[in-house]
Formats: C-alpha cells, sequence, structure tokens
C-alpha cells in the first residue's frame, strides 16, 4: 500500500495568516492520521517577493503549532528540471510558444467580452509560422509558453466536495513560463508533485479549476494525478471574506496577542466540518479527531471571538508542568497552587501576572461598608490560612452581620482583591497570606 505523502507549499511573500495555516493544517492532520508523511515545499520562484526573512517566519509558525514537517524542498533549486518539463511538453506537442504581449492580452480579453464571449485564449500562437516567430524574435519580443489543454471533460472525486468535472474547452491554455524565463505554478508544481511522490493534495476551492487544468499536466507528463481534496475558504463571522482583514489574523499575530498553538488547532481542524469544535490541550488529541470527510462545501467562518473562548477553555485544563516555562518567561515566582487558584479565570496565560500583583503586590482596596469590614476584620481566622478559611470566615461573618450571599461575599472580595470578580476566593485566601489581608482590610 502507498504511503500517503502530502505537502504544504507557501510562498514566502508573505507572513502566515489563519486561511493558509489551516490548509497547512489540514495536510499535516490527514498524514498523521495515515501515518504519512507531510512535505514542506518552499515555491520561491517568485524572486521580486520573496524574502528570507518570510520564510524564517514561516517555519517558526509551523514549528510553534507542532507541526514539524518530514521532508523539505524548494523550488528556487529545481529550476533546471522545469525546463527539462518543459522541453518534454514541447516536444510531445502539448506546449507551445505565443508572443502576446501583456498588453496585447488584455486587448484580447476585453474585444471578447465586449462581444459576449468567455475570455478563452484564442490560441493564436499554435498558428505562427516558423517565420513569423522569427521576426517577432528579431523585434526583441520573446515568448511565453502554454499548455494545450486537451478539450474534453475532466472528472475526479473530490475528497471534499465529492464528484467533480470540468470541460477544458471553457479554460484558456495555462501559461507555463513567462516571456522573462519565470517557470508559473502551475507546472513547477505538478512537476514537483510528480517527482516527490505526492499522493494527495488538500487545498482551498479557489484551485480547482486549476486542479482540472494540472490533471491534464500530470498525464501529459507520463504520470497519474494525485487525489485531491478541495477546502471551502474561510470567511469572517459575519460571512464577509477575510482577504482583506487578513492582516490581522498572521499567526504571529495570534501569537503575539496570546493565543495557544492548540486552540488555534481545535478551531482551525474543525470549522466547516460536521463535528462541533471542542477546546482540545494536545495536537495527538487532534489528530486522532480529525477526519477529512467531515468537511463540507460550505462556507468555513472563522471568529476571534471564538477562538478566544477556546483558548480560555484550553488554559483553564493546563496543568502546572504544562505552563511553568511560560508563567516563567512573565517574569513571575508562580506556585502550582497558585496556577491552579487562578487558571479557572484566564483566557490567555499572559493574565497571569495580572492575577500573580493582585495575589502578592499592591492593591487598591474598594471599601464602602467601614464598619462592616471592620467587623469582618476582628473575625479573620488566626494563624496559617487554608482552603477552608474561607468558609469558617463567611460564616462568623455572616452570623455577626446578619448578611448573606452577595451582600456578603462581594464587599470581602473588593476589600482584599480589588476586583469585583475572580477566582474562588478559598483559594486566593492562603496565596494572599493573613498579614496582606489585614493590612487591606484596614485600608
Amino acid at each position: 500500500m502507498t504511503q500517503v505523502k502530502v505537502r504544504f507549499a507557501p510562498s514566502p511573500t508573505g507572513k502566515l495568516h489563519v486561511g493558509n495555516l489551516r490548509t497547512a493544517l489540514v495536510n499535516y492532520l490527514y498524514a498523521r492520521k495515515a501515518g504519512g508523511s507531510f512535505m514542506l515545499r518552499i515555491d520561491d520562484t517568485d524572486t521580486e517577493r520573496s524574502t528570507t526573512e518570510f520564510e524564517t517566519a514561516i517555519r517558526d509558525d509551523l514549528q510553534w503549532m507542532g507541526m514539524q514537517w518530514d521532508v523539505e524542498d524548494r523550488q528556487s533549486d529545481r529550476l533546471s528540471r522545469y525546463d527539462d518539463a518543459l522541453k518534454a511538453l514541447l516536444d510531445s506537442g502539448r506546449a507551445y510558444a505565443c508572443y502576446e504581449t501583456p498588453e496585447e492580452l488584455n486587448l484580447k480579453r476585453k474585444a471578447q467580452l465586449m462581444a459576449g464571449r468567455p475570455p478563452v485564449y484564442d490560441r493564436a500562437g499554435l498558428k505562427l509560422s516558423d517565420a513569423e516567430k522569427a521576426a517577432f524574435e528579431a523585434e526583441g519580443r520573446r515568448p511565453h509558453y502554454r499548455f494545450l489543454l486537451a478539450h474534453e471533460e475532466v472528472r475526479w472525486t473530490d475528497l471534499v466536495r465529492d464528484d467533480v468535472a470540468y470541460h477544458m474547452s471553457s479554460l484558456s491554455d495555462p501559461v507555463l513560463l513567462r516571456e522573462d524565463g519565470r517557470v508559473i505554478y502551475t507546472l513547477a508544481s505538478v512537476v514537483d508533485d510528480i517527482d516527490h511522490g505526492i499522493t494527495t493534495i488538500l487545498r482551498g476551492e479557489d484551485h480547482v479549476t486549476n486542479s482540472a487544468a494540472q490533471i491534464q499536466l500530470f498525464e501529459a507528463l507520463g504520470a497519474k494525478a494525485p487525489e485531491m481534496g478541495h477546502l471551502a475558504l474561510l470567511a469572517g463571522a459575519d460571512g464577509e471574506g477575510l482577504s482583506k482583514r487578513l492582516g490581522s489574523l498572521s499567526i504571529e499575530e495570534l501569537r503575539a496577542d496570546g493565543m495557544e498553538a492548540s486552540s488555534i488547532a481545535s478551531l482551525l481542524s474543525r470549522i466547516g466540518t460536521s463535528d462541533p469544535i471542542v477546546p482540545l490541550a494536545k495536537l495527538e488529541d487532534v489528530i486522532d479527531g480529525f477526519d477529512i470527510s467531515k468537511f463540507g462545501r460550505a462556507t468555513a467562518k472563522f471568529d476571534p471571538s471564538e477562538l478566544a473562548f477556546i483558548n480560555g477553555k484550553i488554559i483553564q485544563q493546563l496543568e502546572y508542568a504544562d505552563v511553568a516555562d511560560k508563567l516563567e518567561a512573565l517574569d513571575i515566582d508562580a506556585s502550582e497552587d497558585f496556577w491552579l487558584a487562578i487558571r479557572g479565570n484566564l483566557t490567555k496565560i499572559s493574565e497571569a501576572a495580572d492575577w500573580h500583583q493582585i495575589i502578592y503586590g499592591d492593591v487598591t482596596s474598594e471599601i464602602e461598608d467601614a464598619a462592616f469590614i471592620a467587623t469582618a476584620l476582628t473575625l479573620l481566622p488566626e494563624g496559617t490560612l487554608s482552603a477552608d478559611s474561607w468558609s469558617e470566615w463567611t460564616r462568623a461573618v455572616g452570623s455577626a452581620t446578619s448578611t448573606k450571599g452577595r451582600a456578603l461575599f462581594m464587599p470581602l472580595r473588593l476589600a482584599i482583591t480589588g476586583q469585583s470578580a475572580g477566582p474562588d476566593m478559598a483559594g486566593l485566601l492562603p496565596l494572599i497570606g493573613r498579614e496582606r489581608i489585614v493590612q487591606r482590610l484596614s485600608a
């Protein structure tokens, strides 16, 4: 049985955002669930926009997510291989040279649209004689090369969209090589997938028509096309496309904002599926619950507030050993008792620093009824406070002041922490300690 092998092929022309990370994650989960291989391929043939800084950022984001790749390659190291593939296509009559300038092509498209026809390339390049080609060359023109599509129906069973069919007469012959010699993704990707033995291609639904053309290209190069799955694109919670908002949804910024890798994985692995979104703290659990067949064709909606909610739920189930290093990075002396007391009220680990200040630092006590607080101070249990001290103390205060419920608990919380909400006071009292509590109640 052939081992599953997938690839994530980012162009290092920008930072990873939730849309392309979702593509990477789905590929990673699919491979790991099948015991297969996950490849990172850097598509860096766009030399004008590709940078080493963006490539480094992409690698850092994937590793932070825990998505380590098994093998890698880059397109800029394989240019001669693409030249060989183009030559083979030319020799077999499946590629041809074209000499139109971009301006001429644009005029053709406009004329076709004005005439009510689809803007499909007219294959003028196929009709050029050797003399006409030589004349263009003498003018200083350089050809771009196109793949000659067979005008027939291309069908495949998509892992997400089920049965898909496209008649290729509705598509222009795709460009394979620009006039400046730069290879186009259409050719480079297919050659890479053949050479690396990619078995499955998972990407966005905006590639469906491109996939139809590439299936023919695989076959023209003597290979069988991999199985394919095309995911519905992400939209915002309001259904609007994310394209204009991706700058604020980069993985780097989500990480800086306190989102955990596990919360991002939990959300992106389930939105667009028939499964409920659940907070999973371990990537292994995300892998176990992954099923490509659960993805539907409806637009998948990404809601930052939902991510924040999941983030909090995951943090609230983390053990001290899971966060000790992160707490140390906050430059606070945080014990296990401290973490267990506050974690239920966190949405981000960075908020632990705020509660560290409230517990161990100076706070501004809020005291509205000085007589009530004075009575409570006299009834504070002696000695070292324990987890039982809060209930013991509030019973005594309630009995002495004839108060109960919110009228009893809230004034004490405000006086001790300066906050109207927060972790269970039974857990906070031993951490704050009797001396600080006396000081705060005496304010």
